[in-house]
């Protein structure tokens, strides 16, 4: 199975860069021409979900979700249409020797795939294809981008890390940056219902790692410190999320597990998806 990960000389988790970073279109495209390919179980692709959800999108976006099991070619499609996802990154680049990863979004008229790059996505999106709710508003976009690089740095990418260090060292450090991250954002969310004024970009970047939090990181990414359940503020703002129908209709806990302990062996080998924990989402 190609992995989207390496390990650096000092035991550091390196992810794989992007390979296709074309832009969306600017304005609405014809129905039927894009095609989002997802998966419920990956955090990168929810984003796009919630936002496609969130603005009214369906119509202008088709979309795949991939199962959440992946064998060693990686991503397949239920329909057998293209039977997997290396398909679609082949038919674009038949020298691409990467991971075939989700989210990416392919081009129906031009059969290629136009971006798997998937911190831009969700902006394009925003930007040029639905207005309402304006999640990455133009007075504040200075300040989304810096927290959204806070966010991936801190915590959406450093629970992988933590997860996948080859050292005892690169581990701590990482497990060190997550929850240096949370302790911020349990205060800053402290008698505030999102992290700006209203809901943003950057609350469907925080949302996909806290959804995940307890079932996986704490546990098989060893991000065992505290749990999301022991920052009140924080798992206050994770519920508020979770009622929103865009957030809750794209969450499917048994996915999630299903993908981290039964994909990734390296880690857990046995492939037993553990039984909990007993979390009341919707409290």
């Amino acid at each position: 199975m190609k992995l989207a990960r390496e390990i650096a000389d000092d035991g550091r988790f390196v992810r794989q860069s992007n390979r296709f970073t074309d832009r969306l279109p600017s304005g609405p495209p014809e129905p039927g021409r894009y095609r989002l390919y997802a998966s419920y179980a990956c955090p990168w692709a929810q984003r796009v979900l919630i936002v496609r959800e969130l603005l009214g999108l369906r119509d202008l976006l088709d979309v795949t979700i991939v199962d959440p099991i992946r064998d060693e070619k990686g991503w397949r499609v239920p329909g057998g249409d293209p039977e997997y996802l290396s398909e679609l990154y082949l038919a674009t680049d038949p020298d691409y020797t990467g991971r075939y990863t989700v989210p990416c979004v392919w081009d129906n008229r031009d059969q290629r795939i136009v971006t798997n790059d998937f911190p831009q996505i969700t902006l394009d999106l925003e930007m040029s294809w639905g207005t309402t709710p304006d999640l990455y508003p133009e007075a504040l976009r200075p300040e989304i981008d810096a927290l959204n690089e806070r966010l991936y740095h801190g915590l959406n990418n450093a629970v992988y890390e933590a997860g996948f260090a080859r050292s005892q060292e690169a581990y701590e450090e990482a497990v060190t940056r997550v929850f240096a991250t949370l302790d911020h954002l349990e205060e800053r969310l402290t008698g505030r219902e999102f992290l700006f004024d209203a809901l943003t970009d950057s609350d469907v970047r925080l949302y996909t790692t806290l959804a995940r939090f307890d079932a996986v990181y704490y546990g098989h990414f060893k991000c065992s410190v505290r749990r999301l359940t022991d920052y009140p503020a924080l798992w206050a703002y994770a519920r508020r999320l979770y009622a929103i129908p865009a957030f809750r209709d794209t969450t499917d806990f048994d996915q999630i597990k299903r993908h981290y302990y039964v994909t990734q062996t390296n880690i857990n080998p046995s492939r037993i998806v553990p039984v909990g924990p007993e979390l009341d989402w919707s409290a």
